[in-house]
């Protein structure tokens, strides 16, 4: 029988946990309300939340593991967005579900989120065969959402072939990203000067290929050029897998030109790592770091909260400033006390 779904949700932790069938039933039947409902119950803040999140997940887990899990990211101005929109709807065309998971950037000073990324993917946007939904970074690690990695669970389950999730780019959400997708590629520009511009080792090591976008009317001629030179820096600088070596390859979102042709690549990708078994291991490792990460995040957390280092730390600041205590003294003192509490 199917659940019938209705507009009250209520956030008590006892209907949450009663409640957990609810949200894996609509998920999994494909609804779009429970899914995004499901998300966003993942995404809460709230500790009394969380047991009923693992629930959710821990149900949802075996429906799982069968979409193509893909990060983007880009130099600013590369048309990431654009790209996206673009990429989407020809997936989309050729008969797949696409799920696009945008990490929008937070304000330092309010916590807001622009969340715009909607307004800017408009042939995604009234797809019936998208989803898009923006998460606010919340000032994580490298701008990357905390809990993309149960949002792509819930995705999965809820049916979508592609997952894609777009970085803001910048800090370490580049090598973040790469760390829960199987392939991440990496856009860049032409014509802006340096064509090495804002390209960095660490983004070469994680890349699996780098698209030169905008390659249209004037600009093709730059793209190639720039398309040789990043191929280059690569062989210069990139490890690469024992099976792969990140290509390079050019497009233009705005025409659709070349995007089908990256389409194969990633298909060529996924068929080369799945009959290894590098696929298999890699998603294995992926989920062994998330739970060191958020041991490491969890024990964080749990220590800054401990009553005793709450009342202790600021003293402790005192005596650095005043030059009484080393940091290392400070902080070994600290350590200390958790484990020794008097």
């Amino acid at each position: 029988m199917a659940v019938k779904y209705s507009a009250a949700i209520f956030f008590t932790t006892g209907q949450m946990h009663k409640d957990s069938d609810y949200y894996i039933s609509g998920v999994l039947e494909g609804s779009r309300i429970m899914l995004a409902r499901t998300i966003t119950l993942i995404e809460s803040s709230l500790p009394a939340h969380q047991d009923t999140v693992n629930r959710i997940i821990e149900q949802l887990l075996p429906h799982t593991g069968k979409a193509v899990r893909l990060g983007i990211t880009g130099v600013p101005g590369a048309g990431k967005s654009t790209f996206i929109d673009s990429f989407g709807t020809l997936l989309t065309r050729s008969g797949y579900k696409v799920a696009v998971l945008a990490i929008d950037p937070s304000s330092v000073r309010s916590g807001g989120s622009v969340l715009g990324d909607k307004t800017r993917m408009l042939n995604l946007s009234v797809n019936e065969r998208a989803f898009i939904r923006p998460s606010p970074a919340g000032g994580t690690l490298g701008g990357v959402a905390r809990k993309t990695r149960e949002t792509m669970l819930a995705c999965e389950a809820a049916g979508f072939d592609v997952i894609i999730v777009e970085t803001v780019g910048v800090g370490q959400s580049e090598t973040a990203v790469a760390s829960m997708v199987d392939f991440f590629l990496v856009l860049m520009i032409a014509g802006a000067g340096d064509e090495l511009q804002g390209i960095k080792k660490g983004i070469l090591e994680v890349a699996d290929a780098i698209v030169i976008n905008k390659a249209d009317g004037d600009n093709v001629q730059r793209a190639e050029r720039a398309r040789r030179e990043y191929e280059t820096a690569l062989h210069l600088l990139s490890a690469g897998n024992r099976n792969w070596f990140p290509p390079v390859l050019t497009c233009s979102s705005l025409e659709s030109a070349g995007l089908d042709k990256i389409w194969e690549m990633i298909g060529r990708f996924q068929k080369i790592m799945q009959e290894s078994g590098d696929l298999e291991k890699k998603r294995r490792k992926q989920a062994l770091d998330w739970m060191r990460f958020l041991l490491d995040e969890g024990l964080r957390n749990w220590f800054y909260n401990s009553p005793e280092i709450k009342g202790k730390i600021p003293a402790m600041i005192a005596e650095i400033e005043n030059q009484a205590i080393s940091p290392t003294a400070a902080a070994m003192q600290l350590l200390h006390f958790l484990k020794n509490p008097r």
